[in-house]
C-alpha cells in the first residue's frame, strides 16, 4: 500500500465548490480505478489536506479518467484553489486505523 498526501490553499468563498468537486473525483477513483479511498481535512494552518490510499504506485499512475464530468470536477477544484503544494508519497510503517 502507498499513501499520498495532497495540500492546497483554497479560496474561502469556494470551499463548498472544492469539497463537492473533490468528493466526486474521489468517488470516481474508488469506483473505477482501484483507489482504496481518501479523506479530506481542513488544517488549523489554513491548508486543506487530502489523504489517499492506493494499493500500489502503479495503480495510482494508471488511474486517469478522461470523461467530461471528471474533467469538469477537476476544473472546479483548480478554480477554487489559490495554490497546490507538491504531493507527498508516504509508506506505512505502523498502522492503527480500522482496528476491530
Amino acid at each position: 500500500m502507498v499513501i499520498y498526501l495532497y495540500r492546497w490553499k483554497i479560496k474561502s468563498e469556494k470551499e463548498a465548490q472544492f469539497i463537492k468537486a473533490w468528493s466526486y473525483v474521489t468517488e470516481q477513483l474508488r469506483e473505477r480505478c482501484g483507489s482504496l479511498g481518501s479523506r479530506l481535512h481542513q488544517g488549523n494552518d489554513g491548508l486543506w489536506y487530502g489523504y489517499a490510499q492506493w494499493p500500489s504506485v502503479e495503480t495510482r499512475e494508471d488511474s486517469n479518467i478522461n470523461d467530461e464530468q471528471v474533467s469538469e470536477a477537476r476544473r472546479l477544484m483548480r478554480d477554487a484553489t489559490i495554490e497546490r503544494l507538491p504531493d507527498i508519497e508516504l509508506r506505512p510503517v505502523s498502522d492503527f486505523f480500522n482496528m476491530n
